[in-house]
């Protein structure tokens, strides 16, 4: 097989930014605890448990609304009020 060379600047734009950065004398902070924690552990439960909060705020969301409305439609029968439902 014959191998292929890779053009300088092909791998002048595939360096790492990391290796750009690592030399400058950036100031930085250290990590608070909380920072740590999540830093310690893997981040994929962090999203999960994220998302899981996310997607129950919704569903509770979802159920006030449609006691509300059932609330409403029940109020709306009551006084006997037509209703159209001709969508």
């Amino acid at each position: 097989m014959a191998a292929t060379s890779v053009p300088q600047e092909v791998q002048d734009a595939s360096t790492a930014y990391d290796s750009v950065w690592a030399v400058a004398n950036i100031p930085t902070q250290g990590l608070s605890g909380m920072e740590q924690v999540m830093l310690s552990h893997d981040k994929l439960y962090v999203v999960l448990a994220v998302v899981l909060i996310i997607w129950i705020g919704i569903v509770i969301l979802l159920l006030r609304n449609d006691a509300r409305l059932t609330s409403v439609e029940r109020t709306i029968e009551e006084q006997g009020i037509p209703s159209d439902d001709g969508l």
